[in-house]
C-alpha cells in the first residue's frame, strides 16, 4: 500500500481471534509483527468474543504490536445474548472491555439490532451501557438472516420476525445521535456488502448495500421534522443544509423531501446547500400560501 500518511493496520477479522488456538495466534501475530518490523505496516487490529479475553492473552497482543481490539458485545440485555446462543453475559462484556482499556489498547465496541427477544428499548439500554464503557468507537451491525444458519430455521417456523431495513433505519436513527452525543464515532453500520449476501444468501433481515446511508439520511429527516414542528401548512419552505449533507437530506428518490411535503401538508419544500456551516441543517425561510 502506498503511504499517505495514514495509519495502516493490518486487520484480523472473521472470526474470535484471541479464541483460537495459541499456536495459530503465535504464528500469525508473529507474521504481522514482522510486517511492523519492517515499516510495512504500523499496527494489527483483531476482533474477538467477550469470554475469549483474558491478561494472559492481552499481554500476548500488546507484546506482538496489536493496537487496537473490537469487541463483539452485541447486546446488553442477558435474555437476549441466550435467545441468540453467544454463550457469554452483559457482565462478560463489561469485565473484557474494562480489561482491555486498562491494558492500553484501543477498544471498539460492537453491537447487534433486532436479535431473538430485541426490542428497540432493550437496543436503545444496549446503547447506554455500552457508552457507558467509554470505547474509541462502536460498529452497529442489524441482524441479517443468512442462509443455512440456525436463525434461518427459525425464522423459516415463525419463531423469530425479520428484522427488516426499515426496522434498522427506525433504530439505528435512535442510536446514531445518541453516540455522537457523547462523542462515540459509529464507523460502521450494517453487514460489508459481499457477493454472497447480495447474490442471496442474506434470504431476509437488514441486508442493504448503503444501509448507513438510508440511516443518516433518515436522521437528517428527523432533524428537519423538528425544525418544521409547527409550521402553518400550504407554507413553502427552503431549508439550509450543510453542502456534505445535501444528498443525505434529500434521500434516495427525493423520499425526504416528500415524506416532509405530506406530513406537515406543505405546499413545497426546497433545499440549499450551505458551504462552511457548521449547523448540519437550518430554516431558511418560509412563504405562506
Amino acid at each position: 500500500m502506498p503511504r499517505s500518511g495514514a495509519k495502516r493496520q493490518l486487520a484480523f477479522y472473521g472470526g474470535s481471534f484471541t479464541a483460537i488456538p495459541t499456536a495459530q495466534q503465535e504464528a500469525l501475530l508473529g507474521a504481522a509483527a514482522s510486517a511492523i518490523a519492517r515499516g510495512e505496516i504500523d499496527s494489527i487490529r483483531l476482533s474477538t468474543r467477550p469470554d475469549a479475553v483474558d491478561a494472559e492473552k492481552l499481554a500476548r497482543l500488546k507484546r506482538c504490536g496489536v493496537e487496537t481490539v473490537e469487541l463483539g458485545a452485541q447486546s446488553m440485555d442477558d435474555a437476549v445474548l441466550a435467545a441468540s446462543g453467544r454463550g457469554h453475559t452483559a457482565a462478560d462484556v463489561e469485565r473484557a472491555a474494562r480489561m482491555i482499556k486498562a491494558a492500553g489498547f484501543e477498544l471498539v465496541l460492537q453491537m447487534m439490532t433486532g436479535l431473538p427477544g430485541d426490542s428497540e428499548e432493550k437496543d436503545l439500554a444496549t446503547a447506554r451501557a455500552l457508552i457507558a464503557l467509554q470505547p474509541d468507537a462502536v460498529r452497529i451491525y442489524p441482524t441479517v438472516i443468512v442462509r443455512g444458519t440456525e436463525l434461518c430455521d427459525c425464522w423459516h417456523a415463525g419463531k423469530y420476525r425479520e428484522h427488516t431495513v426499515e426496522d434498522a433505519v427506525e433504530i439505528c436513527a435512535k442510536l446514531l445521535p445518541l453516540f455522537a452525543e457523547n462523542g462515540i464515532p459509529v464507523i460502521r453500520l450494517g453487514l460489508n456488502p459481499t457477493d454472497e449476501l447480495s447474490g442471496g444468501e442474506a434470504v431476509a433481515g437488514a441486508y442493504h448495500p448503503a444501509l448507513g446511508e438510508l440511516v443518516k439520511s433518515r436522521v437528517m429527516l428527523e432533524k428537519a421534522r423538528t425544525l418544521l414542528a409547527g409550521i402553518e401548512p400550504g407554507s413553502c419552505v427552503t431549508l439550509g443544509v450543510a453542502e456534505e449533507k445535501l444528498s443525505q437530506m434529500i434521500g434516495q428518490g427525493k423520499r425526504n423531501l416528500t415524506r416532509l411535503r405530506e406530513d406537515f401538508s406543505l405546499s413545497d419544500v426546497k433545499v440549499r446547500p450551505i458551504p462552511g456551516r457548521k449547523e448540519e441543517i437550518v430554516l431558511l425561510s418560509i412563504e405562506k400560501s
